[in-house]
Formats: C-alpha cells, structure tokens, sequence
C-alpha cells in the first residue's frame, strides 16, 4: 500500500530559498487549533498536542480505508490584535495563533468528529473540539528559508520587509511559519522554517 506524503507532492509548498522570494500558494486543506499566548507556554503546548492527536486519529482511519498518509509538518499562523504597534513589540501573551497541520483533499468531517471523540475517549478534554477541518488559500505570497534558532527570526523579517519595500508589495495577511525541523532532535541552529507572507 503506497502512503501519501504531502512535502513530496506540494514540494514548492514545503520549500523556499535562503533570501526572499515570491510564490504563489494555492488552496489546501488543513486541520486547525486556535490559540493565544507565549509559544514557549504550557497552553501553547496543549494545543499543539490536541491537534496532533486528531491528526493521527484521522490518518489511522484513512489507513484502515487503504489510504494511509504521513502526518505533514506543523505550521503557525501568526499575528496581534493592535495593528497600531509593531508585532514583535507586543508581549508574547498577547500573540494569537491558528497551528495547521496539512490534511490530503480526501479528508472528510466526518472522519474529524470520529478523531475528536476518538482522542477525548483517550484523554478527557474538552480541547479536542477545537480542533477544525478548512480550507485555506494564500495566493501571492513572499517567502523565504531562515535557519537558526527561532530568536534570529527579526533579521530574516527584516530582509522580507526591504524585499516587500523594493517590489513595492504590502502584506496582505497573516505572518506564516512552517516548521520543518523537530525542535527536540534538531540543534537551534540547524533549525528550519519557512516564513511567509500573503502581499499585494
């Protein structure tokens, strides 16, 4: 039985160069978690570890069905309610969040709410329910690789904010990270992420 893995068959998806550049990102189908708080937070790591329980409830189903996929990487959506202030600036209680983490189109609800009361069988927690299925679409966007710990981020922000400036682009959305380095077996400066931003 072959597995879907989704990093190899959206792989301009999952890739980006070392300086910015721009993409254009189609439709896909994600299962979210909405959250608010420092990502270094214990509530930040419940949700990230609701979401992963449904996610491997639904990809048990679909192996059971005949089709089995690997779990994709996990990505954050970020941003701050104040527009008005710089969002590196705001304190990290304050950062809201959507964590995705990319399902195959075949995915259905149904296939959601058994993962839910699968994963609240196993763990009593009303988390679980807040764990969606939508489709997203960011269309153009500009992206780039930054490696190092996520500390160094501002500077690699920084480039992709000239680059936006050069080309005359706004941002057009929320700021977008994808994680493709475990952070438990990956040294902080190895680390990569994808960061990405929708523009006009």
């Amino acid at each position: 039985m072959n597995k879907l893995d989704l990093t190899k068959t959206f792989k301009s998806y999952y890739t980006a160069s070392l300086t910015p550049q721009l993409a254009t990102i189609e439709k896909g189908l994600f299962l979210t978690i909405n959250g608010q708080g420092d990502p270094n937070g214990p509530v930040f790591a419940e949700n990230t570890g609701a979401l992963y329980a449904v996610a491997y409830g639904i990809k048990f189903q679909c192996k059971n069905a005949g089709n089995d996929f690997t779990v994709s990487k996990l990505e954050g959506f970020w941003w701050v309610n104040d527009t008005t202030v710089e969002p590196l600036l705001v304190p990290r209680s304050e950062w809201m969040y959507e964590l995705a983490i990319r399902m195959p189109d075949y995915v259905t609800r149904q296939q959601l709410s058994a993962a839910v009361l699968g994963a609240e069988k196993k763990k009593q927690s009303s988390l679980f329910r807040n764990v969606d299925l939508k489709t997203m679409e960011e269309g153009p966007c500009i992206q780039m690789m930054h490696i190092g710990p996520f500390s160094e981020e501002p500077a690699s922000l920084q480039k992709m904010e000239d680059f936006m400036h050069q080309h005359g682009l706004h941002m057009n959305g929320r700021h977008h990270e994808i994680y493709l380095s475990d952070t438990r077996k990956t040294a902080p400066e190895k680390l990569r992420t994808i960061l990405r931003h929708p523009v006009k």
